[in-house]
């Protein structure tokens, strides 16, 4: 069994924004309708057992609890102490994280004493310039949120707050140029930026992109747009005289390339170690997983009966486990599998199950090959400064 170090809560399940490409309220599993709104503290007391009981059966001293939601600071500035509090006292010692809009922070500026208390790294939504942040991201009026979440996100990286500013998670976006997209980003000063796929599966793909599910790895050629886009700015990333931001996917290929491991679900073949607690006390898969079936992230599990190592047991998360004996054999024979791992679970998705490549299969396989070229050449040139010394 994989113990889980990584514990995402779901403590608010509304949101204040309605985001046309959002995984929760636009999948195919609609199950946010029936839960509370708010993840209450006899739950939130509940999980911080369970997750005391895990840590010492496994023996970890130090786990991670990530703030989720729907929009997690809807809670307030008091439950939000009461509820890390709980946490804090679970047993191990615990990172906290947080993912937000960033909009109440505001609104409520006393949410970020709370935050600093317990020392909760944030990481912002924020899809690039006005114009393309604007176009997916907006309130329920039909209004723009790039400008209060600009003026979220400078809070954040003043110097009063910087220590609390994680980064920043932007949607990949086909009508986006992807050069300014990285550069309007990089404004902000961001720690570390997450450049995320849109949640799809191959019975609904991409939005805008027609795709045939391979019968045979791809051999770098196919029409793979995402691809492109990610090469375009992995290049403007990697060419910076010095080192501007991090970019996790970019730096974990670029490890599995070299022979490291990643930390990601989405790349690589390490098995997973995160486990999903809803507002009710709900246990579940990886969020992602509702965009490819009602109920597809469910396990019949809960915190109030069941424990985690019940849930780490689970045939659904097992098979989350298994690495290569997990893939489909269109992964299996591809010599890229160790690094792109199938891609992100959700992602493989076809109505027959997950046993198929990622939806993004081509374009992965074509970003991975142009960051293996980069990587090689990169060695090259190493070598022959050397030798010219």
């Amino acid at each position: 069994m994989v113990p889980f170090r990584q514990f995402l809560l779901k403590i608010h399940s509304r949101c204040n924004l309605a985001c046309d490409y959002c995984y929760m309220y636009e999948g195919a599993d609609q199950s946010w309708r029936d839960r509370p709104r708010r993840m209450e503290l006899a739950t939130v007391r509940r999980t911080a057992r369970r997750i005391a009981e895990h840590a010492a059966e496994q023996g970890l001293d130090e786990i991670s609890v990530v703030l989720h939601g729907g929009e997690p600071l809807l809670v307030g500035p008091a439950h939000l102490d009461a509820l890390l509090a709980e946490l804090a006292g679970a047993g191990p010692r615990v990172r906290f994280s947080l993912q937000t809009n960033g909009l109440r922070l505001l609104d409520q500026p006393a949410l970020l004493d709370v935050l600093h208390r317990y020392r909760v790294g944030v990481a912002v939504s924020l899809d690039g310039a006005r114009a393309d942040h604007d176009r997916h991201r907006r309130s329920p009026s039909g209004a723009g949120s790039w400008e209060r979440t600009a003026a979220a996100v400078r809070l954040l990286g003043s110097d009063r707050h910087r220590e609390l500013f994680a980064g920043l998670l932007c949607v990949v976006d086909l009508a986006a140029d992807p050069v300014a997209t990285y550069e309007a980003l990089l404004e902000f000063a961001p720690p570390r930026l997450d450049l995320l796929l849109p949640h799809a599966t191959w019975r609904e793909p991409p939005a805008g992109v027609r795709r045939a599910m391979p019968s045979t790895p791809p051999s770098g050629i196919d029409p793979a747009p995402y691809g492109a886009w990610l090469i375009a700015a992995f290049d403007r990333w990697y060419d910076a005289p010095y080192r501007e931001t991090g970019v996790r996917l970019f730096e974990e290929l670029s490890v599995l390339l070299l022979g490291g491991r990643a930390a990601s679900e989405a790349v690589g073949l390490a098995p997973v170690d995160l486990v999903v607690v809803e507002a009710d006390g709900t246990i579940e898969q990886a969020d992602s997983l509702k965009v490819a079936y009602d109920g597809a992230a469910g396990t019949g599990l809960d915190v109030w009966r069941h424990g985690f190592a019940e849930a780490a047991a689970h045939p659904a998360f097992r098979a989350r486990q298994r690495g290569l004996a997990g893939l489909g054999p269109v992964c299996v024979a591809c010599p890229l599998v160790r690094v792109c791992g199938g891609g992100l679970y959700a992602h493989r998705y076809a109505g027959d199950g997950f046993a198929h490549p990622s939806v993004y299969c081509a374009d992965m396989d074509r970003l991975i090959r142009h960051i293996a070229g980069r990587l090689r050449a990169g060695v090259v040139e190493l070598a022959g400064a050397g030798q010219r010394r």
